[in-house]
């Protein structure tokens, strides 16, 4: 971490390059928000990233422009919203079936967004 960061709990490790300008790195079980936070600040920098650990029901996404940090995540109502069906390894969310929960929690995290959006126009 650099030296400037207030608390040195967070982790980055695997990092590398995705593309020419999406860096992918990991960390240990929660998004390292307020660490990535810190050093744009640091550099005078916005960001943008998002985040996942499902095993922890852990999905969203974090955006740091001008100087304000708007994060977006979803709860447990979210995840009970869809189930697995075990015997066929499909997932059925509000009518459909899915082979992957990936396009339902996207979905559910730009409703989310969405809302958040309306919310702070009103």
């Amino acid at each position: 971490m650099p030296p400037f960061i207030e608390e040195d709990k967070d982790w980055f490790f695997a990092i590398r390059w995705e593309a020419e300008d999406t860096l992918y790195y990991e960390t240990k079980w929660l998004p390292n928000t307020e660490a990535v936070k810190q050093i744009a600040e640091h550099f005078k920098v916005d960001f943008s990233y998002e985040y996942e650990e499902l095993g922890c029901l852990v999905y969203g996404k974090a955006i740091f422009e001008n100087g304000n940090l708007t994060e977006t995540c979803l709860d447990s109502q979210d995840f009970d919203s869809y189930e697995l069906e075990e015997e066929t390894d499909t997932y059925h969310f509000e009518g459909k079936e899915y082979d992957s929960e990936w396009e339902i929690l996207e979905t559910l995290l730009e409703r989310k967004i969405e809302n958040q959006l309306k919310t702070i126009n009103q």
